[in-house]
């Protein structure tokens, strides 16, 4: 039997445009129904957003959600999504302890409901909001090691059947989506995408050299024209450090004319 995959990065399109039939998201959308589709059903989710930052690393403790609909200047409907998803204490609990477990100091937040870094894609890829979620936030510090630390300490949850996914953007500079014909946006564009697809894949490099390009990454050509502020990047080295390997599938997508990417471990 197919086990459930360590962890899953996704670049989650702008706002709520991928649920509003957007034709620079079609790609996106038919890339994340093709994911759900060939990996085992999780009884669980645990998504790291791009969409919250605390102090310290913090987890949804309600066990019904509501929806922060955390966009603005968009059509009316975008406002009346409706994904009712559940919650997981336990399991946010559980998390809090393994956090703890590794010298990581946590906390639990029992009033936030989930941002459309969460129930964008999630209605995208199980429309039916039948799978309870439990949401994790960035550490503001936005520190590339921690955030790899925060990964390691959750690298056993597969095997209880939870999926973790990073909901991020692996191009996110909100500037250049306006100018898709820049040829200077799009080589800045092309060569992050190069680096960082490669780094995530090649098996020839060791895990201590993949993990501290990681941390160095605003060191790659076009690393600070493709994230400007590296918040949408950070869930993709929380779902490293669950995996520590390279990624077993690369999904290239085109979002709004911009080269972005998904990494599947």
């Amino acid at each position: 039997m197919k086990s459930l995959p360590k962890a899953l990065f996704i670049s989650h399109g702008g706002g709520p445009l991928p649920l509003l039939g957007d034709p620079g998201h079609r790609d996106m959308v038919a890339c994340l129904q093709g994911i759900a589709a060939s990996i085992p059903r999780p009884d669980a989710i645990l998504l790291v957003s791009a969409h919250w930052e605390e102090r310290l690393p913090t987890l949804t403790a309600l066990s019904k959600p509501a929806l922060i609909y955390d966009y603005y200047g968009f059509p009316s409907e975008s406002y009346d999504i409706h994904y009712p998803l559940a919650g997981e204490p336990s399991l946010a609990r559980e998390i809090y302890h393994k956090l703890g477990n590794a010298d990581i100091e946590a906390s639990l937040d029992e009033t936030r409901g989930f941002d459309h870094g969460v129930f964008v894609p999630l209605k995208i890829m199980y429309p039916d909001a039948d799978i309870p979620c439990v949401q994790l936030s960035l550490a503001s510090s936005l520190d590339p090691a921690f955030h790899i630390k925060v990964g390691n300490a959750l690298q056993n949850l597969a095997s209880q059947n939870v999926l973790v996914i990073g909901s991020g953007f692996s191009f996110h500079n909100l500037k250049a989506f306006f100018s898709p014909g820049n040829p200077e946006s799009l080589q800045l564009n092309e060569s992050f995408e190069q680096w960082l697809q490669a780094i995530t894949t090649d098996t020839a490099i060791s895990e201590q050299q993949r993990r501290e390009l990681l941390i160095n990454w605003a060191d790659a050509p076009g690393a600070r024209f493709c994230h400007p502020r590296e918040e949408h990047l950070l869930p993709l080295h929380v779902c490293y450090g669950v995996a520590q390997a390279p990624c077993a599938e690369l999904y290239e997508v085109t979002i709004m004319n911009k080269k972005s990417s998904m990494y599947l471990w």
